[in-house]
């Protein structure tokens, strides 16, 4: 078991000048302990004696300023030491989420949403412990007992013989409980992921549940989620509660020890009486850090396995479309197709997703030229979405090639691709903020007569503009209080806002009444004129005026129709 995760301590560097600070002033702190005991001993000397409270009344007003001195070191390490553990979160965060979004929505559909929340969340809360208390106490823990160990030993190198036998009975004894502390927390941990990731699908979901009569069962599998947890956490506490005991008591005879030889030859005059109590005062200092970095580790433990959990997500490989791509030597900026004139080809693509033993698209031969109009038809889950995804590179082609103008598609920069892109998905999602903010997320930036346009060519004007505050009416989670079809107006609105050259709308209509729906159609047909539109659809009513229609996953003699320009055929095997 190591005493620090090099993982953390390698994304601490942000934090470094933070933790440098700390450790100088555990190093202060560690000069004060020494001058507190040396200074309390020859008062109590001196007292002893029987001289006046004038004879040391300088030291007694020096070693108030000791103290006050190492209360205040000790302040200033633990402020410095929460900063950086502020910093390494945030950091940790940031890389996180710049992962996920790298790893894209086919690595997330696997993944537990609440699971992530709560590593990020609530699990980096727990490296306040790790940064604020555990690093420090480990670096006094260091440096602490070697220092008390030399003083001692050149005051009287008997009692400091006893501590430097004695003190590795401590991390020995913490060493062995921090190992069974370390799985159990790790434990602990993933029920917590597994209950915030339930609780949240139980949540969402609860319409579904209580329509088909099973919100009694998951209240079940919730209770015998949470009270796992309930016992794993118990057990956690227990260990903590039987460690401290183990290491007090282990601390309790060491001191006792060194008092006991100590007193014994003070008695018999054989040790000063002012080095008697420099030895008294500076043993307990000796064991008391190693007490305290076995405490902190405890307290620690939930958020280093927190981090545990982000490091996984953090080392999954990307997939190979989000990888950089290397120009070749002497080579200029990676060329750009502008897909205003550009045209795509796929070449007997296939798509197939982990796991599974039948590719979810494919074979698929398909040319689409700049301003068609395509519709992708055919049955649920034969790869409609599929091939939209593929599009925006969210999967990769499992078989074939993709192009565009000639350059290879995974040979274009993910980002300056998706530029080019508008996109509806089947359930849109939005965010804390106002319609027009959300509106707004298609292109940032963008005017206030820009949105409303959008909103008017998605049929949305009207819902907006009676809403208690218009453009401005702030959306709850997840935009609840709008109907179904609401949310898909404000999705196509958002796409419309992009001004994007190709856009790619799944189930566009799904939501809308029909004459909503034919609005929507004339809207495609029409005010999209000029761009490159694919539209994935149940529906063959809107195919009129369409240049290709692409039927995918029925026989080679059903595959499509081609009003325009021809056939593009496309078929699972």
């Amino acid at each position: 078991m190591s005493a620090v995760d090099p993982k953390l301590l390698h994304h601490a560097r942000a934090a470094r000048s933070y933790l440098i600070v700390a450790v100088v002033l555990g190093l202060v702190v560690t000069g004060l302990i020494l001058s507190q005991a040396a200074l309390l001993a020859y008062a109590l000397a001196a007292a002893a004696l029987g001289k006046g409270a004038a004879a040391f009344a300088g030291t007694l007003a020096l070693l108030l300023t000791v103290v006050v001195a190492r209360a205040a070191a000790t302040y200033g390490g633990e402020a410095a030491a929460l900063r950086a553990a502020a910093r390494v979160k945030s950091q940790l965060r940031r890389k996180m989420i710049a992962h996920c979004l790298k790893l894209g929505p086919a690595w997330l559909g696997g993944q537990q949403p609440g699971a992530i929340t709560a590593q990020a969340t609530r699990g980096l809360d727990g490296l306040d412990s790790y940064f604020a208390r555990y690093l420090p106490q480990l670096v006094l823990s260091l440096l602490v007992p070697l220092a008390v160990v030399v003083t001692v030993t050149a005051t009287d190198w008997i009692s400091g013989l006893v501590i430097a036998v004695t003190l590795p009975l401590i991390p020995l004894f913490a060493a062995l409980v921090g190992m069974h502390t370390r799985a159990q927390t790790r434990r602990q941990w993933r029920l917590l992921a597994q209950l915030s990731g339930h609780f949240l699908d139980v949540v969402q979901g609860l319409p579904t549940l209580k329509a088909f009569g099973r919100a009694k069962f998951q209240e079940k599998v919730i209770a015998k989620v949470t009270g796992e947890h309930r016992s794993a956490a118990m057990v956690t506490l227990r260990i903590a509660f039987l460690s401290a005991l183990v290491l007090e008591l282990s601390a309790a005879l060491a001191t006792a020890v060194v008092a006991v030889e100590t007193g014994l030859r003070l008695l018999y005059g054989h040790l000063p009486y002012q080095a008697a109590l420099l030895v008294l005062l500076l043993t307990p200092e000796a064991y008391l850090p190693l007490r305290g970095v076995a405490a902190q580790y405890h307290a620690s433990a939930e958020g280093t396995a927190a981090a545990e959990s982000i490091f996984q997500i953090l080392e999954t490989p990307l997939p190979p479309q989000t990888a950089p791509v290397t120009a070749p030597r002497g080579a200029g900026t990676a060329n750009v197709p502008d897909l205003w004139s550009a045209t795509i080809t796929l070449c007997q693509v296939t798509v197939a997703y982990p796991g599974r033993d039948v590719p979810a698209l494919g074979p698929l031969s398909l040319t689409i030229d700049p301003g068609e109009l395509i519709m992708i038809t055919g049955p649920s889950g034969t790869g409609k979405t599929t091939l939209l995804h593929l599009l925006l590179r969210f999967v990769e082609p499992a078989a074939g090639t993709a192009s565009v103008s000639g350059t290879e598609l995974g040979a274009i920069p993910v980002d300056a691709w998706r530029a080019q892109i508008a996109w509806v998905p089947q359930h849109a999602r939005f965010f804390g903020g106002s319609v027009a903010e959300n509106i707004a997320l298609g292109r940032p930036g963008a005017t206030r007569a820009a949105v409303e346009d959008a909103a008017g060519l998605a049929g949305a004007a009207a819902f907006i503009e009676a809403l208690p505050h218009g453009y401005d009416t702030p959306l709850g989670e997840r935009a609840a209080q709008l109907s179904s079809g609401q949310r898909q107006q404000l999705a196509l609105a958002r796409a419309f806002v992009r001004d994007a050259p190709l856009l790619l709308l799944d189930e566009p209509t799904a939501h809308l009444a029909p004459a909503a729906a034919a609005a929507i159609d004339r809207v495609v047909r029409d005010a999209m004129a000029g761009r490159t539109v694919l539209v994935a659809t149940h529906r063959y009513t809107g195919a009129r005026g369409a240049s290709q229609v692409v039927k995918v996953g029925g026989p080679p003699a059903d595959v499509a129709s081609r009003p325009v320009s021809g056939l593009a055929m496309a078929a699972n095997p």
